[in-house]
């Protein structure tokens, strides 16, 4: 429920497929959990949504959430869907 405490700040969590120490369905459990706090302030969620499959993304105001391929890394695919949620919501 850390997650919540951003509220009302938007947010972006990133999960690889591979990177099975941090657990990237928690991770994206932790973003889902704290949408009823981003809609206290009129900010919608990820709520309704499934997990995305691998090398596809959740964008909404305020939250953002994508999943790759791959291993524990920063990759140039994950910049770019920093930038496209950052060019849209930000």
């Amino acid at each position: 429920m850390l997650t919540a405490l951003i509220a009302p700040r938007s947010i972006y969590i990133t999960s690889a497929t591979e990177d099975e120490w941090a657990d990237p369905y928690s991770e994206f459990l932790g973003l889902k959990y704290a949408v009823p706090v981003y809609s206290l302030y009129g900010l919608k969620g990820i709520s309704q949504q499934p997990m995305p499959s691998p090398d596809s993304q959740l964008h909404t105001e305020g939250m953002g959430y994508h999943l790759r391929n791959g291993k524990h890394d920063m990759t140039e695919y994950d910049w770019q869907k920093f930038m496209e949620y950052a060019e849209r919501y930000l």
